[in-house]
């Protein structure tokens, strides 16, 4: 049997696609293996999961850093090699990572994003694309760049925008297809590497 990728996932909260990544990597025939999901927040339901599911659940918490975001990323960094982690997996991660992170990772790093980029990069995405009167919505997977959600995109999964819809109502459709789309385009990613 061929060695899987070790894959660490980074979440700020309740992590539901890290579940759908961890889900995904129970099949035998999955080429990435979730060894890792570290939070910045000590409180993070998602690490619960993790614990649960039987994998490796570490908070580093942003707080005992304070101002110093590269120092916090330096203990984050450490963590990732001491464990062997091959490919980082964003989800849900609400921290702008500085230039030492993403450097230390180009290449090795993903992060998925709700919306179809390069449109409405940051926060509040759907309520911008229902402001502009979009027909569609949607998610992207891209790799971390030095640029917030500017990385060359991996994959994308549309979703349209019905007469009536809230922020929450199309928030609910477009996180579907994130289930979806990031375990499938992370285990592409890695199959090429």
């Amino acid at each position: 049997m061929t060695q899987r990728t070790k894959v660490a996932v980074l979440i700020s909260g309740r992590g539901s696609n890290m579940e759908a990544l961890v889900r995904a990597a129970q099949d035998p025939a999955c080429p990435f293996a979730v060894a890792l999901v570290l939070s910045n927040k000590p409180e993070a339901g998602g690490l619960v999961t993790a614990a649960e599911a039987g994998i490796e659940a570490l908070a580093v918490d942003q707080r005992a850093f304070g101002k110093d975001r590269e120092a916090h990323e330096r203990a984050i960094d450490a963590a990732l090699r001491e464990r062997g982690i091959q490919v980082v997996a964003l989800a849900g991660y609400m921290r702008i990572l500085t230039p030492f992170l993403v450097e230390a990772w180009a290449g090795r790093m993903l992060n998925i994003h709700p919306s179809l980029l390069p449109k409405y990069p940051g926060l509040d995405t759907h309520g911008r694309a229902l402001a502009a009167g979009e027909v569609e919505a949607g998610c992207t997977v891209h790799l971390v760049t030095a640029g917030v959600d500017e990385g060359p995109v991996l994959g994308q999964a549309r979703v349209p925008i019905l007469p009536g819809d809230t922020e929450h109502m199309l928030s609910d459709r477009v996180l579907e297809q994130e289930h979806q789309l990031y375990p499938a385009t992370l285990a592409q990613f890695v199959r090429g590497l």
